[in-house]
């Protein structure tokens, strides 16, 4: 484990991409590095961005090993922790330094706006002027916080974060090669924890799986495993407000936080099938892809319900709860936003 690096889950180990074919959600960079790669092409530095969990590490170790570089000459540092300029002086001093046996020696900075200002301008001569066998790789979540100057002087990939259909697929494989089966349901809410990043799925996935001797996973045990509220209490929160029952709404809210529910994730879940709720009642031809997000399950009870819904279920109603979820949290009493919320929408409509 290098320097800085945070403890990982086995499953996060195990089944982290070690080619370019294992890479999964992000074809249009790892199309165009396998080209520079076969071309000989490589550029003196790369800056990969996207928010975490995206592989943006695992690639350029792939990147590393593509390029021929041994783990003799692979150096990763984490700028969380060495942000210094003195950590960049002591980086620049080993560049001039001639690989073991590879022909390039690759430098991974992970998190890389975590840098200094003084370390960026250290680090900012060695990007102008590297050694030829030197190759930097610079990862990070926040491309905002870097330098233009830095920007320019490498080549930029952005990492695009896994939608609910990727990380659903990608949690019924794992558990597949783990020999388990997740309901599809149970997939669906392992995806929707998950929020965007694979390493944060695996991490759920695991929880799940090594809580359990079940080899077929509920939705509701994975419920039980991570506090999630459950499916009924969110499905009582779209009938309340198809209903206009704000007694109905109100009691879901309160069942969720006497079983204490996490708030957010709450209005997250609400959010999500809020959303589609109002897509299937706009009839807006989203329904195949609506069917690849949710269980079997869900999907007719949306349907069933986007029927009784009428043309007062707007655009307006979405933003209230979007506003809850932003707020959720923010309070001494953690089930407000999304009482407000209920009270503002089923006035609204």
């Amino acid at each position: 484990m290098k320097k800085g690096e945070k403890s990982l889950g086995v499953l996060y180990r195990k089944y982290r991409p070690q080619v370019f074919e294992d890479v999964i959600g992000q074809e249009h960079i790892v199309k165009v590095l396998e080209g520079a790669v076969s071309l000989g092409n490589i550029s003196h530095a790369y800056l990969f961005s996207g928010s975490r969990g995206t592989g943006k590490t695992s690639l350029a170790r792939i990147l590393a090993r593509a390029i021929g570089t041994s783990p003799h000459d692979l150096v990763e540092m984490d700028a969380a922790s060495q942000t210094s300029v003195d950590d960049i002086r002591e980086l620049n001093e080993g560049v001039y330094t001639l690989p073991y046996d590879s022909k390039y020696k690759v430098y991974i900075l992970d998190e890389a706006h975590m840098l200094s200002k003084s370390a960026f301008n250290a680090l900012l001569k060695t990007l102008e002027e590297p050694p030829a066998h030197v190759v930097f790789i610079l990862a990070t979540t926040a491309l905002e916080k870097v330098p233009e100057t830095v920007i320019s002087r490498c080549q930029t990939f952005t990492f695009k974060s896994p939608n609910l259909s990727v990380l659903k697929d990608f949690a019924l494989t794992i558990a597949k090669k783990e020999g388990a089966t997740l309901e599809p349901a149970a997939a669906e809410l392992v995806a929707l924890l998950g929020d965007g990043s694979f390493r944060d799925a695996h991490g759920i996935l695991e929880k799940v799986l090594s809580s359990t001797k079940d080899k077929k996973i509920t939705r509701e045990e994975v419920e039980t495993v991570t506090g999630a509220p459950k499916s009924e209490l969110v499905a009582d929160i779209l009938s309340a407000i198809v209903e206009k029952n704000l007694e109905k709404g109100v009691a879901a809210v309160q069942a969720a936080t006497e079983a204490n529910a996490d708030m957010k994730l709450f209005a997250k879940l609400i959010l999500e099938h809020l959303r589609f709720l109002f897509l299937l009642r706009l009839k807006a031809g989203m329904d195949d892809y609506i069917g690849k997000q949710i269980s079997e399950d869900d999907f007719k009870y949306l349907k069933d319900l986007a029927a009784k819904a009428g043309p007062d279920l707007t655009s307006e109603t979405l933003l209230i709860f979007i506003e809850a979820y932003e707020n959720s949290g923010r309070t001494s009493i953690p089930e407000l936003a999304l009482e407000i919320a209920l009270a503002d929408s089923i006035k609204q409509v």
